[in-house]
């Protein structure tokens, strides 16, 4: 009975942490970007066809909590992080389309 209530409780944690994601109709703002605050939106990547595992996973961004993972435009650039996806390939480069996501 004890590991069935345990089993639950995680259950219950997990169920909550994903409803904190940024679901479609929401937008979450990093403040501290160099060139104004970045607006990531769940509307527009549920649009695009990408589901919240496709980024956060063990390679792209492990946690999903904000301000887990550092980052920056040298490791966009690099293809990593946003960049896995946004080089120009997949989605808008983001070496060319700042206004995209930086908003003032």
């Amino acid at each position: 009975m004890k590991k069935i209530l345990v089993l639950l409780t995680v259950l219950i944690f997990s169920v909550v942490a994903i409803a904190v994601a940024v679901p479609p109709g929401k937008t979450l703002t990093f403040e501290k970007g160099p060139l104004g605050p970045v607006e990531f939106s769940g509307t527009i990547h549920k649009d695009a066809g990408v589901s919240c595992k496709e980024c956060h996973n063990k390679d792209v961004f492990p946690k999903m909590k904000k301000g887990t993972v550092e980052i920056t435009m040298a490791k966009i650039y690099a293809g990593e992080l946003c960049g896995k996806c946004h080089n120009g390939t997949r989605a808008f480069e983001a070496k060319k389309s700042c206004n995209r996501c930086h908003v003032k």
